[in-house]
This record gives structure tokens, sequence and C-alpha cells, in this order.
């Protein structure tokens, strides 16, 4: 049977988040994800130097760039174009994060966060996989970049895969935990995985 697409309607705590973000200025909802994990987890201070993976339309970026104040500085990257204007202390670069290594950034950042989410086919095992490897990848430049005692946010989609890359996680901190967001909107399988006090090896 087709359905009339006029009978669709967003859940309603997604459509709460979104009127909410667009009235505080932030160009998506994910923000109230970002903001409850970092008011749980205490990921963020003044003077941060902070990486913010797959950072457009920029709301984590905005996010972040109030939290670690005019001494700090956040570095976005994303392929899509941002959304926000640009403070003083936001950097942004607009590149596949599949290009980044160890030649890109000369500092050590305090934290490093990921909110990359691939296109999703509605395959489970497929959308799980795609997901992995971009939280693998984030993971990986976590390692790369993080300051010994820095913090990691990584979104990863629920799943076998996504347990067994956590057992993994957990080995580089000095302790590690899976959250799910109020703000995750009804039905999504978005989990994700903070990683607190880097060891550095």
């Amino acid at each position: 049977m087709i359905k009339c697409p006029y009978m669709y309607r967003k859940d309603k705590k997604d459509e709460y988040y979104t009127r909410k973000a667009k009235q505080e200025g932030y160009p998506a909802s994910s923000v109230y994800k970002l903001k409850e994990i970092d008011e749980k987890y205490k990921i963020f201070k003044k003077g941060d130097l902070v990486l913010d993976l797959g950072c457009a339309p920029g709301s984590w970026l905005k996010y972040i760039s109030e939290k670690i104040g005019e001494n700090g500085k956040v570095i976005g990257v994303d392929l899509n174009e941002k959304k926000i204007p640009l403070a003083k202390n936001i950097i942004f670069i607009q590149k596949d994060i599949f290009q980044l290594g160890k030649d890109d950034f000369i500092k050590k950042f305090n934290a490093v966060v990921s909110d990359l989410s691939p296109k999703t086919s509605g395959i489970k095992f497929a959308d799980e996989t795609a997901s992995l490897d971009l939280a693998e990848k984030a993971f990986e430049l976590a390692k790369m970049f993080l300051k010994a005692g820095g913090n990691f946010i990584c979104k990863i989609f629920e799943g076998g895969l996504a347990d067994n890359f956590f057992k993994e996680v957990k080995k580089e901190f000095r302790s590690a935990k899976l959250f799910r967001p109020k703000a995750v909107i009804k039905g999504s399988r978005e989990i994700y995985i903070i990683g607190k006090d880097f060891l550095y090896k």
C-alpha cells in the first residue's frame, strides 16, 4: 500500500529539540546531545584545544566554542560546508576525515569529538559497518592527536560491531562509558562512546 506523504510526522521529541535549537541559534538539534554529554561527563573546559570531526552544519562547533572561551580553540573538519559564522576561536577545514593523518596537526588536543554518521541504507549490518568505519577513523585520529588525559566522544550505531569497538576504546582510557542522550530520536540506534583521561603511550 502506498502511504500518503502528508501522513508523515516527525517524532515529537525531535520536533521539540529542532525548535529549541532554532530558537537558541544552533543549526541542528544535535547540540543537545553534546550538551548533555558535557554536563554529565565534564568534557570541555576553558582554554581547551578541541578537534571536532564531522562538524557540519556547526552546532557542536558553536557549543564547544562557547564552552572553551576566547583562550581556547576548536578545529572543525567536514566535507560539507558549515552553516554558522566562525567565532575567533573556531577554525573550519573542509576536508574528508579519511584524508587526515599525523602531519595535519602540530599540537595535541584536549578533546577529540566525532558526530560522524553514514548515509543509511536501511540494511542493518551495512549501516552498522559504515558507522564503524567512521568511528574507527575518529578513534585512530584520537589516538594520534590526544594529549595525555584528553577526552574522546564518538557516535556509533548500536550492535555487535559497536560492542567490540567499545572494548578497544576502553583499553586506551582510564574510564569509558556508553551513553544515549535524551535528544536521540525514537527508533534511532545512535549511541555515544565517551572516553575519559587518555592513557598516552
